[in-house]
């Protein structure tokens, strides 16, 4: 069986579909029929921008405001992840968006590591798997006025770091308020030591990018819309900085239209520290090993390409050097 590494997955744009039925029986919330459910979760080829897309997630955050549904949504996203082949996984969340029915932004974390704990506890050796280890990235928010929260966010991860806490992100609708309004949070995350992705060249262009460099950024989250300048390509490539593509995302946001010409197998042979990952994937409706499976099909990446692009995903992630070795070495084999 492959071996895959996601280094960019939302928690809330991937609950399973099951467990979401589960949490709504147990919280007596009408269950539509599936076909009405998965609408209301996923996007389909109707989906004209980032805005759009980001409705779906309004179900999945009304469930995820109490501890038991955080660390179950873990747990079972977990189980699943390792089923698909996963060895290595970074998720992201905001805590922020988990405190309307009365948790702090400690408490979702807190129970979003106890899944994360409880995943890792019980994982067996099925089937000769290798273990899947992961860890949690908190995003920030891009809106107006939260700056106490996304600060509270950054002092969190500090304390929280290497107790199932790997890093922090930027995330929420690109373009109305630019990165670069952020640079107070990752400088202060920099000087704790804690580690930062920045979402940056998605539904906003190659500018946002910029920011997130001069924001300290070793990570972009999407970033693949360097392609449109040709200079900062080359910058990207210089500072090796590491871009966290995610192919039917962005053509689920309309940030690129056709499958057949994404570019990250052009980037790849450039020289570009690109990976592959999910994103969403209940929202668009994938997952890492059909994202593997489609640029195979569509864009003809081979095997000694696939494992460029592992090999990169464990250089730019958020973990151990023994962690590194450990995947290294799954990889190689």
């Amino acid at each position: 069986m492959r071996k895959f590494i996601d280094l960019h997955l939302h928690l809330d744009g991937s609950v399973p579909v099951a467990t979401v039925k589960k949490l709504m029986r147990e919280h007596d919330i009408p269950i539509p029929t599936d076909q009405e459910l998965r609408q209301e979760l996923s996007v389909d080829s109707s989906c004209k921008s980032l805005e759009q897309f980001l409705e779906k997630f309004a179900l999945p955050n009304k469930l995820m405001q109490t501890r038991h549904n955080l660390e179950t949504i873990v747990y079972d996203l977990l189980t699943e992840l390792k089923e698909q082949g996963l060895v290595y996984a970074e998720i992201r969340f905001a805590p922020q968006l988990h405190t309307k029915k009365g948790l702090t932004q400690e408490d979702a974390i807190k129970a979003a590591i106890a899944g994360l704990n409880k995943f890792l506890a019980d994982q067996k050796e099925e089937q000769n798997l290798p273990e899947l280890h992961a860890g949690l990235i908190l995003c920030l928010m891009r809106f107006a006025d939260n700056q106490k929260e996304n600060m509270e966010t950054v002092k969190l991860a500090k304390n929280l770091l290497g107790k199932g806490v790997v890093g922090i992100d930027l995330a929420g609708a690109e373009g109305p308020i630019p990165n670069i309004k952020y640079k107070s949070f990752f400088d202060e995350a920099q000087k704790l030591g804690v580690p930062y992705t920045i979402h940056a060249g998605e539904a906003d262009g190659p500018d946002s990018i910029r920011q997130a460099l001069a924001m300290g950024a070793k990570r972009i989250g999407h970033g693949i819309r360097c392609t449109e300048d040709p200079e900062l390509t080359q910058e990207l490539i210089k500072k090796q900085i590491v871009l966290e593509c995610c192919a039917t995302s962005n053509m689920n946001t309309k940030a690129f239209d056709q499958i057949d010409s994404y570019p990250i197998k052009k980037l790849l042979h450039k020289g570009m520290k690109v990976t592959l990952n999910s994103d969403d994937m209940t929202v668009s409706n994938t997952n890492l090993p059909h994202e593997y499976k489609l640029l195979e099909q569509q864009t003809n990446l081979t095997p000694a390409e696939e494992t460029t692009l592992y090999l990169n995903a464990v250089d730019a992630a958020f973990t151990t050097p023994d962690e590194k070795i450990r995947l290294r070495a799954l990889i190689q084999k």
